[in-house]
């Protein structure tokens, strides 16, 4: 009989003195004070080791999405700041981390029940590790991205400031809650719309209240106005992107049957995989199948029931995000009673995060269950389809997910500096809860402190780091233009 591991269950007071202590290993200024290591790895270097494993027909256009704007480039580099942080000041208090969460990786997805709800949407990183890692992570995402908006100083500065803050209020609050009240809480589309309500409330008020109707104030309040409506917009839109919406996108009828439409380089149906992977098409098909009856070991039996309805018509490989392109991703077309009732599934290669080579390596071998079980963890609710599989290459493992289901992203390029900070303010509230989960949302409050000196600090660190990451950007265009990398732009 396996002995089970005694948990260890200090009271408050003793969690307190943890957090406190904490400050002795790492003040809260010491995270301010951040500059490139003496001997930092070329940046182009650590992408050009990523891209040894990635499929050679990708590359390019991994590299083409990087090169839009400082901020995709960012997005694309999470290994780059893996290797950064890893020098940086922690105060040992760990949580499973995101380990790549930047705001693109937030988002709105369905729930079981069939609710929107904001979380974080992508775990490909996920480690246990220092919380700091994703809270300067997430904060220097906000710094990067107002630049590239063309926000000035100030405006940077105080979206920077709003996410590290949301980040460190909301984990005061569930320092405060009972333990299932952390598990539970969430963000659903109500609590979401009357967030948004209330702060386009708060900018109104404050336009009628400037003295002799400041200009400045009123804009603020339309902008506000203006950002609600696209909120409203975007989660309707959300609700329209299930499988039957990926079906009349990626799907056409040929001879009574639905298949997958070929879009090279971003989808290529099995039928044309030959050229890739040197697979026919009467092979693919057999490997499909046994992958999948590998997935549905890794669901719970109600599940698997669930999915035993739906019989497989056609699979492709698909490009998807940033700085996963390259590295191996399929999605499957199902279908249940007819035709008209579809099921698209992604399948997504996990490689080892890029906090592995800084942190005690996953307790878990395959790293698609890695992914899994960290999204679990980290999220209030998760896709009742996930599961994970080594590939026929028992070397390269994956994670499966349905392919859409009511997503929904932020357009980030087009906010204004007030919906920036409102967007911000969600994304700290949702780390925050996301490591209270796994970690001491008690000790980690009495680290942070009721004062504004962490977020002061996590904010001097990202204007260095962001300026360090405008360096690296012009480092890779460089690289590109001297012909060093191939890019494809566009794609």
């Amino acid at each position: 009989m396996t002995a089970v591991a005694q948990a260890a269950h200090p009271s408050v007071e003793e969690r307190k003195a943890r957090g406190l202590e904490a400050r002795d290993r790492a003040s809260l200024s010491d995270h301010a004070g951040w500059r490139p290591a003496a001997d930092r790895p070329d940046p182009v270097g650590l992408l050009e080791e990523q891209d040894t494993t990635r499929e050679p027909d990708l590359v390019p256009v991994r590299h083409g999405r990087m090169m839009v704007s400082p901020f995709t480039f960012y997005r694309g580099a999470a290994r780059i700041m893996a290797t950064d942080l890893k020098d940086t000041p922690v105060a040992g208090l760990d949580a499973q981390l995101c380990g790549d969460a930047h705001l693109s990786n937030f988002g709105v997805f369905a729930s079981p029940e069939r609710q929107l709800v904001f979380d974080l949407n992508d775990f490909d990183e996920t480690l246990p590790g220092p919380f700091e890692y994703d809270v300067k992570r997430m904060a220097a995402s906000f710094t990067i991205a107002a630049r590239n908006n063309g926000f000035s100083k100030a405006d940077v500065h105080a979206a920077t400031l709003a996410s590290v803050r949301a980040y460190r209020e909301a984990m005061a609050g569930f320092a405060d809650m009972g333990t299932m009240d952390v598990w539970y809480a969430h963000l659903d589309e109500d609590t979401l719309r009357g967030l948004i309500r209330g702060e386009v409330a708060r900018t109104q008020k404050e336009a009628k209240a400037a003295k002799g109707g400041k200009k400045g104030s009123k804009q603020q309040a339309k902008l506000a106005k203006r950002a609600e409506k696209v909120a409203e917009k975007s989660a309707a839109k959300a609700h329209t992107r299930d499988s039957l919406q990926a079906l009349s996108k990626l799907g056409e009828m040929v001879d009574g049957r639905y298949r997958i439409v070929s879009q090279p380089p971003v989808v290529v149906p099995a039928r044309d995989l030959y050229a890739v992977f040197g697979l026919s098409p009467d092979q693919v098909v057999p490997v499909i199948r046994d992958q999948f009856r590998a997935y549905r070991g890794t669901l719970q039996p109600d599940r698997q029931h669930l999915l035993d309805q739906f019989e497989i018509v056609d699979a492709a490989r698909k490009v998807v995000g940033v700085g996963s392109v390259g590295t191996r991703a399929f999605i499957v077309l199902l279908q249940g009673r007819d035709a008209h009732d579809p099921l698209f599934l992604q399948i997504k290669e996990a490689t080892a995060s890029v906090l592995e080579a800084h942190l005690p390596k996953s307790r878990y071998r395959n790293h698609g269950e890695r992914v899994v079980q960290g999204q679990r963890l980290m999220q209030a609710v998760s896709d009742i389809y996930l599961g994970w599989t080594k590939g026929l290459d028992v070397r390269r493992h994956f994670y499966w997910r349905q392919l859409r289901d009511m997503k929904g992203s932020a357009l980030v390029e087009g906010m204004a500096p007030v919906g920036l900070g409102f967007y911000a303010g969600i994304c700290g509230w949702t780390l925050a809860r996301a490591h209270a989960r796994s970690g001491d949302p008690v000790a980690i409050a009495e680290y942070l402190g009721a004062t504004d000196a962490f977020d002061i600090s996590i904010a001097g660190f990202c204007e260095r780091y962001a300026d360090q990451n405008e360096r690296d950007y012009q480092a890779f265009v460089t690289a590109v233009k001297s012909g060093r990398l191939q890019a494809i732009e566009g794609v």
